[in-house]
């Protein structure tokens, strides 16, 4: 058995131990092995997340912990599963669904509580439908490193332990090498779970899903007093708040998710599933960062009308145990008031405002308006107002407009609404503290997967230190915190990313 404990004083292993998702009975999953792969390598490793969960960094470097991270070998324990699943994909019915190529191998009792263990890009489930169950290197690379990311920048997220390549081929829009990322979350139950069971008529295994995650997720549930106790609604009002906070996070910086079905919606309220996404470079508001959506229903203006959407979908799941429409649509209420409080609240901090008063939406939809009108970077310009507060010459904000005149005139606005609120030393030092001077930009990533692809993991070990402190200096990494360059405009991701 190879030893799984820190690297601190215990001798006692820390195993992986059978998934809590186990315990709900077959009718939920499916079980069955990982598909093995050839020869496999060390891609990036998290050792941070690692100790967290009670993990040696250099046993999960080692060809040991690649076999396991792979799939090719499993631990005492380890009970693999794929979980089915339901949802709507744009906008549109889908029927049942699952981890096409996601298994579940189990938990571990991390530092922050239980922590599922998740493969991606581990082979065929009886959900893959049409698709190979595989994952390719240059997608598992943007998971991994925009998972941590995220984590980085404070946002509610699914993290990644690593990532491991193979040589085997594998067929996207061409043919690349395949690859597993190494998936860590509380849970990774998704609304689509309750859609399935829900729209297939399988009242007693909604139930018992909707118990098992309020009582393990959601327990404050069962004592409130809220909709006269009804725990399913107040299950469903806390879910929508969880997920209002979490795509006003998104918005405050620029996130674009790219894919939001109702399947790719966490129940917890964790940005999940990493595919066509995108911090936005210039800021342009109705941006479409996945190039299969063609219609724009998941453009970054949209996002939160789709959240929305989708947890009326998630309301009509429900709508068997909650037992009341009216009740469900109370529930679903909330999503409406802590949406823009938890945006405004958001951008109040990215502008070093101290308190709340009259003008301030005003002031914030203004500059929303004048970036938009000149496609402004939007990670660079919160960036410089952030040093600009903390007596930067005035220019080095101005000059990332080609038109002076409206920014002018909302530097006005913005300097008299400072004035007398906190000392500027102090509004720029908390405007460094939540404006991050580094996020990743799709070319970042791009050329991360370009010297992967050769076994140059040099530029995935660099990202993964930047993005994990965003918001510090890196004074010798400053071109990663630049301007993209052009071809970047020609990069297209799409749902094989």
């Amino acid at each position: 058995m190879i030893d799984l404990a820190p690297a601190s004083t215990s001798d006692t292993p820390e195993p992986l131990w059978l998934s809590s998702f186990a315990s709900l009975g077959s009718a939920f999953f499916t079980e069955l092995q990982p598909t093995h792969l050839p020869e496999p390598y060390l891609v990036g490793a998290n050792t941070a997340l690692a100790g967290q969960l009670g993990l040696r960094a250099d046993w999960l470097q080692s060809p040991a912990g690649v076999s396991v991270f792979t799939g090719n070998t499993l631990m005492p324990g380890m009970r693999p599963l794929a979980s089915v699943y339901s949802g709507h994909q744009f906008g549109v019915w889908a029927g049942q669904l699952g981890d096409g190529r996601a298994i579940l191998l189990g938990e571990l009792t991390g530092a922050e509580g239980p922590q599922e263990i998740q493969l991606k890009g581990s082979g065929l489930t009886p959900y893959s439908r049409m698709g190979d169950g595989r994952a390719v290197l240059r997608s598992s690379i943007r998971e991994f490193l925009c998972s941590e990311a995220m984590h980085g920048l404070g946002i509610p997220t699914t993290r990644a332990l690593c990532v491991t390549g193979s040589e085997q081929r594998v067929r996207r829009e061409e043919v690349e090498t395949a690859a597993v990322v190494t998936r860590v979350a509380p849970s990774f139950v998704r609304f689509g779970h309750f859609e399935h069971f829900s729209a297939n008529g399988k009242e007693a295994e909604l139930r018992q899903l909707a118990d098992f995650v309020i009582d393990r997720d959601y327990p404050a549930c069962r004592t409130s007093e809220r909709f006269g106790g009804n725990a399913y609604a107040c299950f469903l009002e806390a879910v929508s708040e969880r997920t209002a906070a979490m795509v006003a996070h998104w918005q405050s910086v620029g996130f674009c998710h790219g894919v939001m079905n109702t399947d790719n919606m966490s129940i917890l309220g964790l940005t999940i599933d990493y595919g066509p996404f995108q911090f936005l470079d210039g800021f342009d508001p109705g941006h479409i960062c996945n190039h299969s959506d063609e219609r724009g229903r998941y453009a970054f203006n949209r996002q939160p009308n789709v959240a929305y959407w989708n947890l009326y979908c998630l309301g009509q799941a429900l709508l068997p145990l909650i037992g009341d429409q009216d009740v469900a649509i109370a529930a679903l209420e909330s999503y409406k008031a802590v949406f823009p409080r938890e945006l405004q609240t958001r951008m109040r901090a990215k502008l070093g405002l101290a308190d709340e008063r009259d003008g301030d939406v005003a002031l914030i939809e203004d500059i929303f308006r004048v970036l938009a009108k000149s496609r402004c970077d939007y990670t660079i310009f919160w960036r410089r107002l952030s040093r600009f507060v903390g007596g930067a010459p005035v220019d080095s904000v101005r000059d990332l407009f080609l038109e002076h005149t409206d920014i002018d005139a909302w530097i006005a606005q913005y300097q008299q609404r400072l004035a007398g609120s906190v000392p500027l030393a102090d509004a720029s030092a908390a405007m460094l503290r939540v404006n991050p001077k580094f996020v990743l930009r799709n070319h970042l990533a791009e050329i991360a997967i370009r010297q992967a692809k050769s076994r140059d993991f040099s530029e995935v070990e660099l990202l993964l230190d930047l993005l994990s402190s965003p918001f510090d200096e890196h004074p010798l990494h400053e071109d990663k915190a630049g301007f993209a360059p052009e071809w970047a405009s020609q990069i297209e991701i799409s749902c094989s990313s």
